[in-house]
């Protein structure tokens, strides 16, 4: 009988972790977009986390879009929790552009996890050497001075290679999305 509810637990917990992983890019950026720093997000999408698994139970979808809207959901009423906790603090939205700006973001998820996965495609199709120098760009604490240095180039000159770059990844991104049927 434990082995039995060992086994349930650990397939529970599997497909939790499944669902999960395949939402937080998403959900990260749905919370990002309603609190005013990085770090109140990660606050509060580790109790959007939290809460996912303890009720998890009462989760009664079984795709990866039921659970994307439900963890949506969960995370729009964390945040409200959260602004309310903070309501005292001039810089926190209220209830009703809390709710506003959840809807506008949860309805465009969608499209902008369609964003991230045709510039991926399009940074894969790049030459090794521009790739790296855009990954090398965007780095943290990456200055365009210092790359330029380690080029042996100027810094005037990396600026305008990342600007025609850029220009081709946003052509590229837009052929991959039309190709997906996003306009």
């Amino acid at each position: 009988m434990i082995s039995c509810m060992t086994s349930l637990d650990d397939s529970r917990h599997e497909s939790f972790l499944r669902l999960f992983t395949k939402t937080e890019p998403a959900l990260r950026g749905f919370v990002r977009s309603l609190v005013p720093t990085v770090s109140d997000a990660d606050d509060v999408l580790q109790e959007v986390a939290i809460t996912l698994w303890k009720k998890f139970s009462e989760f009664s979808g079984d795709a990866e879009e039921d659970f994307r809207r439900w963890s949506f959901g969960v995370a729009k009423f964390k945040v409200l929790s959260w602004q309310r906790d903070r309501g005292r603090d001039r810089l926190v939205f209220g209830d009703e552009t809390i709710t506003l700006l959840a809807h506008d973001s949860e309805s465009n998820s969608g499209k902008l996890s369609a964003q991230r996965e045709a510039l991926k495609v399009c940074v894969e199709k790049l030459p090794p050497e521009q790739q790296t120098l855009v990954e090398s760009a965007y780095e943290n604490g990456s200055k365009i001075e210092g790359l330029a240095k380690a080029m042996e180039r100027t810094a005037m000159s990396v600026y305008k290679q990342l600007h025609r770059i850029r220009i081709a990844l946003a052509k590229c991104t837009r052929a991959e999305l039309q190709k997906e049927g996003w306009q």
